[in-house]
Order: structure tokens, then C-alpha cells, then sequence
């Protein structure tokens, strides 16, 4: 699925302060998307949507708080606009984490860091999924897991039961990394809300 021909690409901006956020230009760049880096506050205007990505969350953590004034205009850019978080980017978007670390809580859910284990523990699976074309690949590497969710919050997708891909609104978060396998469905599905 891509950008359909004669609507206007979406320009999507990229967290890019560490971890996996040129796998991320690279799988919406192939459906259509304009991708620019975000490392400042000044990154944010003008996109569309902005993608948190996978890599460690508190290294993320540690450059937002040397930037506050980055770091608050992405707590009011995620509460108006569409974001992806996964992986890191889903513990940074969490109301709640544990163990207990500041967030940008625009996501009512509970995630709990390395809950999947550590790096040796990575692994791939299928995840259950309600969007259309089967079970998706899922990519664990020290992966949050879901632990509690409000009621406002959609499962789009479980292993075994646990929720690994979550919708609130405009606001997506997956436990897994989707910019690193093939399966482009989590990416297309989240642009085709634009």
C-alpha cells in the first residue's frame, strides 16, 4: 500500500537522536512519505506526523532533557499530531514505565523496559493482527512490554494474548520493530490515516 496517486505525500518526521530511525525513512520513503531528521525543536514545524524510533529510551531520554526546548515541543507535538513510537519510541510516548522513568504520556498505556529480555534474548515471531493480511513478522530486541491499557486504548495486535501494536487516535505504539523486517503493513497503515 502507498500514498495514492494524486493525494499530496505526507512529510513525516523522524526522531533522530539515536537508535533505528533510518530503517524508518527508508520502509515510508517506499510508501510515497517525505522523511526529514528531527533533532531540534525547529525539525517539528511543518510535519505531518512524527516517528519515535526504536534504540534505548533513556539515551533518548538523556539528549530530550539536555534539549527542554526540544524535548517540550514534542510533548505538545504528540498531543496534536499523528505518531508512531516503537519500541523505545512506545516507552517515550506511555503514560507510564517501568521502572519508573519520565515519558511524554500521550499514550494511556503501562510498559514495562527489557520485559522481553536482554539482547541475546532477541528474537522473531508472528503477532496476531486485525489489519488485513495475516499474522505480521514481529521483531523483539529488548523490547517494552504492554502491560496495562485503558479502555479508549485499540489492540491492533497480540502475541500470545500481550498487546504488541496499540492505537489511540492519531497516536500508534509497538513493542517490536517493524522498519526492520520486510512487512511494510504497521507503517502502511499508520500513514493511510493521513
Amino acid at each position: 500500500m502507498r500514498v495514492p496517486t494524486g493525494k499530496k505525500a505526507p512529510t513525516i518526521g523522524i526522531l533522530a537522536l539515536q537508535g533505528a530511525y533510518e530503517a524508518h525513512a527508508r520502509m515510508l520513503s517506499q510508501l510515497g512519505a517525505d522523511c526529514l531528521w528531527v533533532r531540534t525543536a525547529a525539525d517539528l514545524q511543518g510535519i505531518d506526523g512524527l516517528v519515535l524510533p526504536g534504540g534505548e529510551s533513556s539515551t533518548m531520554l538523556h539528549h530530550l532533557q539536555q534539549t527542554p526546548q526540544l524535548y517540550a515541543a514534542l510533548q505538545e507535538f504528540v498531543t496534536t499530531k499523528p505518531c508512531l513510537g516503537t519500541c523505545a519510541g512506545l516507552i517515550l510516548l506511555a503514560q507510564a514505565v517501568l521502572p519508573q522513568q519520565p515519558s511524554l504520556g500521550a499514550l494511556a498505556v503501562t510498559v514495562q523496559r527489557n520485559a522481553y529480555g536482554r539482547q541475546r534474548d532477541s528474537h522473531i515471531t508472528s503477532a496476531q493482527t486485525n489489519l488485513a493480511g495475516g499474522p505480521l513478522e514481529a521483531v523483539f530486541i529488548r523490547a517494552p512490554r504492554i502491560t496495562a491499557l485503558s479502555p479508549e486504548v485499540q489492540v491492533l495486535a497480540d502475541c500470545d494474548g500481550t498487546p504488541v501494536l496499540v492505537q489511540q487516535g492519531q497516536v500508534m505504539g509497538c513493542s517490536f520493530h517493524p522498519e526492520l523486517g520486510a512487512d511494510s503493513r504497521v507503517h502502511a497503515y499508520w500513514l493511510n490515516g493521513f
